[in-house]
């Protein structure tokens, strides 16, 4: 039945026609939906904020929020003639100000992060491992999960079919093995192969009068702890004439360019350094000093999302990792996005980061949003500098690249241009974005 099913949708989902710019009619999104976008993220009004931060700032002034906003702490914009913030413009605050941070602790209290949990025992533990064992994958977890997308009733007219791509795990990564699919709400379904950037399990439904549509699916997989135990002096110098270097030291729009302020940056961040490992340091050390963590807006907003890290002094995961990979190749060292899920008891959501490649050693995992050890592991580079090396264990990758393609194809412009985590929907009208639907991971074990 599913090979059936498969050849028939070989021949249903040819992309739609026309060119575009990046060639791809699915990523390129006008100027009027990227603006119907923005204004979906900007729904908070002054009101909102002013009431926001009222338990904080209880004499809150006018001046106070226009200096906040100088200082691209408090992310506004005019909306349709009205100042309108970013969804989580409040609590970004507190995550970019650094006096605003200690008002929210003095309130709320400290709290940790799950990058403080694993920046010291449990990853300690690991190099232990790795050092102990002689492997670079150690102290497996076997995980399984439900993730489930539901599609809002009446969004499609009833008796039409929507179709739907959902996050699967990859194939082709030595960090998981012994992927298993448990069970499916469809009875027809594709995996994509691991030959496309972005894996997913693809299913249809027909809509319903009144009712939500609900796909759904569960698997499990094991999953490892991935370090590579090198020193600096391990990388030998690149083959720059190989097809690797050339494809990963190259720019790549829109996102992946060599502006004239990511040059002048990345050489006084680099000048007079010929390790790959040194300069990659270099360049993750810079960009945890200069840009906290904060909740962003959609990626398909953005017209260059390094830029956008530099200009508005934060990004979050997926930021901070397509401006480290920018900033690899322009040095050039050969570095690639990779993305899914972290999977962390306890704090579950949607992640990017990336790897970078060593002659010598191979592609190396390397998370620069979960930042730096404590200063209680300062003094051991390799605890400290733990994610320049590898990952914990709690990773689902699905992404091998941003912007990729899909299998089956899809027809319709991307709700998500860039990354692929919550999914895509879409129906012959068109595509379903994501005020329309939901999709995230509802189950987890973990043995």
């Amino acid at each position: 039945m599913r090979r059936a099913f498969l050849i028939l949708m070989s021949t249903l989902v040819v992309c739609a026609c026309g060119h575009s710019a990046s060639g791809d009619p699915t990523l390129d999104i006008t100027d009027a939906e990227r603006e119907a976008r923005i204004a979906l993220d900007f729904n908070r009004d002054s009101a909102w904020i002013v009431e926001y931060l009222k338990p904080y700032y209880p004499e809150l002034t006018k001046e106070q929020v226009a200096a906040w906003e100088e200082s691209k702490a408090l992310e506004g914009r005019i909306i349709n003639g009205q100042k309108r913030y970013f969804r989580n413009a409040g609590r970004n605050l507190f995550r970019i100000d650094p006096e605003a941070r200690k008002v929210y602790e003095a309130v709320n209290g400290h709290t940790r992060d799950v990058e403080d949990v694993y920046l010291d025992d449990y990853n300690r533990d690991v190099i232990a491992t790795v050092r102990r064992t002689g492997e670079n994958l150690v102290k497996p977890v076997n995980f399984t999960i439900k993730y489930e997308l539901t599609v809002k009733p009446d969004v499609v007219p009833a008796g039409e079919t929507i179709r739907a791509w959902m996050p699967y795990p990859r194939e082709d990564q030595d960090s998981m093995s012994e992927i298993q699919l448990i069970s499916t709400s469809q009875p027809e379904y594709i995996i994509a192969p691991d030959d496309v950037e972005h894996k997913s399990i693809y299913m249809e439904k027909t809509a319903e009068a009144g009712k939500p549509t609900v796909f759904s699916y569960a698997f499990s997989f094991t999953g490892f702890n991935e370090w590579y135990d090198f020193q600096p002096e391990d990388c030998l110098p690149y083959d720059t004439g190989s097809e690797l270097y050339k494809t990963y030291t190259a720019e790549r729009k829109t996102h992946v360019v060599f502006t004239d302020r990511i040059k002048a940056i990345t050489d006084s961040l680099v000048a007079g350094e010929t390790n790959p490992y040194l300069k990659v340091k270099a360049i993750y050390s810079w960009i945890v000093d200069h840009y906290p963590w904060a909740s962003a807006r959609e990626y398909s907003t953005l017209e260059n999302i390094p830029m956008y890290v530099l200009e508005n002094k934060h990004g979050d995961c997926g930021q901070v990792g397509l401006l480290l990979v920018t900033m690899c190749r322009y040095a050039g060292v050969p570095a690639r996005w990779q993305s899914g899920w972290m999977l962390h008891p306890g704090a579950v959501n949607m992640h990017d980061w990336s790897e970078v490649y060593y002659e010598g050693v191979g592609w190396v995992p390397t998370d620069v949003s979960f930042g730096r050890g404590r200063d209680v592991v300062r003094d051991n580079d390799d605890e400290y500098f733990f994610y320049t090396k590898g990952l914990d264990v709690y990773r689902l990758i699905c992404n091998s690249d941003y912007s990729g393609q899909f299998y089956p194809a899809k027809k319709f412009i991307r709700s998500e241009t860039v990354d692929f985590q919550r999914g895509e929907v879409e129906w012959s009208g068109g595509n379903l974005y994501f005020n329309q639907w939901s999709g995230w991971i509802e189950e987890i074990d973990y043995r």
